[in-house]
């Protein structure tokens, strides 16, 4: 019989003790909290503040890019005109590897490391349920996501517009863009950079379920994503790259330009949320019937 469950004389049929309710269980303001005071996520968060201002610095000691090669991106040579600005090149630098690594560690290490500490079948005879346990752990490590991926850009605005000053922004392909539309496009941009990377949370969270190894189910994750980038590159493979997450991981700087184009943007979040959704869905099915041993 399980500790707390009490069953019936007649049928040994099991019975929820009193006052047990299943959905209480493990709050998520309580999974917060836990995930919080850990010093990999106290460290995350240092990080993504911290690069804006060590960003800040090398253009202070180096000078501005503009003074530079004259070959630079468009994005780089701008980065200096005005806060938005600076923010959008904060952003396009850290969107290939810093970003997808930081949802990586928040998605791939929840399960994982429960399982790594032999806490994670306590967890489950409290009892929580492990449909309960998971949806916490998924809530809460992409609420965290979230907050990193904020983050980043809001503090290079703010750092940004302390440097160049709060002005219009100059575009990659010419023109400049009222800085009354650079709010509400920031937005749309941090939104879309957030759903581009929900499918490196998904896979990161279902090797979580799998392994017992945070760092094997963060380094998967990410490693996953690497290699779309790197199948992304090879032209020979057509149309077919279209499929790959990657793919679509810069279409946001569609926004970078007098109106927006849509199109790039919806197909690269639907691709993003399909197979978020169906490797979230494995990891829960998977999750319901592991023996759990640690």
């Amino acid at each position: 019989m399980a500790r707390g469950i009490p069953q019936t004389a007649e049928s040994g049929t099991a019975v929820a003790a009193t006052g047990y309710r299943p959905g209480g269980a493990l709050p998520l303001r309580v999974e917060a909290l836990r995930q919080f005071r850990r010093r990999r996520t106290l460290a995350t968060f240092a990080t993504v503040t911290a690069l804006p201002l060590v960003l800040l610095t090398a253009f202070a000691l180096g000078g501005s890019p503009t003074d530079g090669d004259g070959g630079a991106p468009a994005l780089v040579a701008i980065a200096t005109a005005s806060g938005p600005n600076f923010a959008a090149f904060v952003l396009f630098v850290s969107s290939s590897f810093l970003l997808p690594v930081t949802v990586a560690l928040f998605c791939g290490d929840t399960v994982a490391s429960e399982a790594g500490w032999a806490s994670l079948r306590y967890l489950l005879a409290a009892p929580v349920p492990r449909a309960r346990l998971l949806w916490s752990k998924l809530v809460v490590a992409l609420g965290y996501s979230a907050v990193a991926v904020l983050l980043l850009p809001a503090v290079a605005l703010v750092a940004g517009s302390a440097a160049y000053g709060w002005g219009d922004v100059q575009l990659p392909g010419g023109g400049t863009m009222p800085a009354s539309q650079v709010l509400w496009r920031m937005v749309l941009v941090v939104a879309y950079v957030y759903g581009s990377l929900l499918v490196v949370g998904a896979a990161g969270f279902c090797l979580s379920t799998v392994t017992d190894a945070p760092l094997g189910a963060v380094g998967g994750a990410v490693g996953l994503w690497i290699v779309s980038t790197i199948l992304d590159a090879v032209t020979a493979l057509g149309r077919a790259r279209e499929f790959l997450p990657t793919h679509w991981q810069y279409a946001w700087l569609d926004t970078l330009q007098p109106r927006i184009a849509w199109a790039a943007m919806a197909q690269g979040l639907a691709l993003s949320t399909a197979c978020a959704v169906l490797l979230v869905a494995l990891a829960f099915r998977r999750f319901q019937t592991k023996d759990v041993v640690s």
